[in-house]
């Protein structure tokens, strides 16, 4: 029998809410939606951790963000993922990352692969940053803020007049929308993909794809804009909206005027990866190769859009527009299905894509092959742990990612989420409170909260494992060893 082969597409800060297959109203994953309707699709499926940093080491070597130390970021030198379970069994692999830092060789994501390619070397340096001013302007611009800095009022007077005056400087440069783009767009990784999918003959490969089109900036091709109806959404304006949404001296009430707008550019990011994914299904079908290729979507956590007044995906709270990400599995012979119910952690995806691929799960797991239940039609479930490092926005920084821990439980209908800097739990009912607005009081759901505070004690009994003091000093090691490398860089070139 011919062996499966299998490709991976996770797409960075892909909300669940936002892809038809789960009920968005907006046509932005046309191919998607027909690919679910023969496909497996998990409506909740959950991250082990958020942002890229804390989720990726559960995706790929089904291990939680923070079993190896709060300090370790990455996958550790020689750690057992998917990536070499496939390729130790003869599968040829690669992987196209869209110029993310932290799915990178620094951080040990190129194990397991043949061929690497995270675009960081070649990506372009992107628009003059907001604020930056060449020369005279830019001391005088030093002199001035450091004379406004000296009263609150004189202050934020400096910062709304410096916006306006950045944004007349930047009107004058009249760039298109991909010269804008930080990273590579999704036809650039795809086309890299194709190119290498034809190079193979026979071999079984895994193939995976981080795609960055939805990330911000926002800056998405032109003619997504144009196929979704957004009108005059020149690439000047998306400049302007973007830089506005950045802005951290204006709260949400301000920012809520461009909130459409800017939804519109996340939403043509969406749209261009379902348009690229669908060349790339195309791709597999003109080489014969789509009949035995399981074919995943996933992503690596969600976005936010001033829920809670919250932008972009920073750790300093465990929200359901984080944590709650797609996932549709499509699977030669298996023929479509929903799990609707209980949640589907992503810490049992490599075990499970491994399992369906008839190749064996390293013992190093952490996460359970779901694949009989999945084949069954009967998912059990279970409650989702999720966690991370409150306020850990900057990991490159080492004291970022010692603060204290922030951890979620996330069961059918209940959330349980825990600060430990707070020394505090939030219990929530998402039934009757999907926006996470109000928390139950204590002497709510006492027995449920206590069962939810069970699961989450077990689980940080379990994750302090001595067998892994392997893995940890191998990466503490690694990152001395940057940290040496790059200091002496430095020393050369003064």
């Amino acid at each position: 029998m011919k062996k499966r082969s299998l490709v991976l597409v996770t797409v960075d800060c892909l909300r669940a809410d936002h892809v038809g297959f789960l009920g968005y109203s907006r046509p932005v994953t046309p191919n998607l939606d027909k690919l679910a309707e023969n496909s497996t699709v998990f409506s909740n499926a959950i991250v082990a951790g958020a942002p890229t940093y804390f989720s990726f080491p559960a995706i790929l070597a089904s291990r939680y963000p923070l079993a190896l130390g709060r300090d370790v970021l990455g996958i550790a030198p020689h750690e057992p993922t998917m990536a070499t379970a496939l390729h130790d069994a003869g599968y040829a692999t690669a992987a196209f990352l869209a110029c993310n830092p932290y799915l990178s060789r620094r951080y040990g994501y190129d194990q397991g692969f043949d061929v690497f390619q995270d675009f960081l070397n070649s990506a372009g340096s992107g628009p003059l940053p907001l604020g930056t001013t060449p020369g005279r302007l830019s001391n005088l611009n030093r002199m001035i803020q450091a004379g406004a800095g000296k009263s609150g009022l004189l202050a934020g007077a400096y910062e709304e007049l410096y916006f306006w005056f950045c944004q007349w400087r930047t009107a004058q440069q009249d760039l298109p929308m991909e010269t804008l783009r930080r990273y590579p767009a999704a036809n650039v990784i795809v086309d890299q993909a194709q190119s290498w999918l034809s190079s193979l003959v026979e071999q079984p490969f895994f193939l995976w794809l981080h795609l960055m089109d939805p990330h911000h900036p926002y800056y998405p091709p032109e003619e997504s804009l144009a196929a979704l109806g957004v009108p005059n959404m020149t690439a000047r304006r998306a400049r302007f909206l973007n830089s506005f949404w950045n802005r951290g001296d204006i709260g949400p009430r301000r920012l809520k005027r461009h909130q459409a707008e800017i939804l519109s550019l996340y939403d043509a990011g969406v749209y261009w990866v379902d348009q690229q994914l669908s060349r790339l299904v195309q791709a597999l079908q003109n080489s014969q190769r789509w009949d035995e290729t399981v074919f995943v979507v996933t992503a690596d956590h969600g976005e936010a859009f001033l829920e809670h007044g919250d932008r972009y995906h920073s750790p300093t709270s465990l929200p359901e527009h984080l944590i709650h990400v797609p996932l549709l599995l499509r699977v030669p012979g298996l023929s479509g299905r929903r799990f609707s119910q209980r949640p589907f952690s992503l810490i049992h995806l490599a075990p499970t894509l491994l399992d369906a691929m008839g190749v064996s799960s390293p013992d190093r797991f952490q996460g359970r092959s779901a694949w009989e239940q999945i084949s069954a039609g009967e998912l059990q479930g279970e409650p989702a742990i999720i966690e991370c490092i409150d306020g850990c926005n900057n990991p490159a920084q080492a004291e970022d990612r010692v603060r204290p821990r922030l951890m979620a439980v996330r069961d059918q209908e209940l959330k349980l989420v825990v600060n430990f800097r707070e020394n505090q739990d939030y219990l929530y009912d998402l039934k009757s409170d999907p926006g996470e607005r109000m928390p139950l009081s204590s002497g709510q759901r006492t027995r449920d909260r206590v069962n939810l505070l069970q699961i989450a004690r077990r689980h940080l009994l379990r994750t302090d494992d001595s067998q892994r003091t392997d893995l940890r000093l191998r990466a503490r090691l690694r990152e001395l060893q940057q940290s040496e490398r790059m200091a002496g860089s430095s020393a050369n070139l003064a």
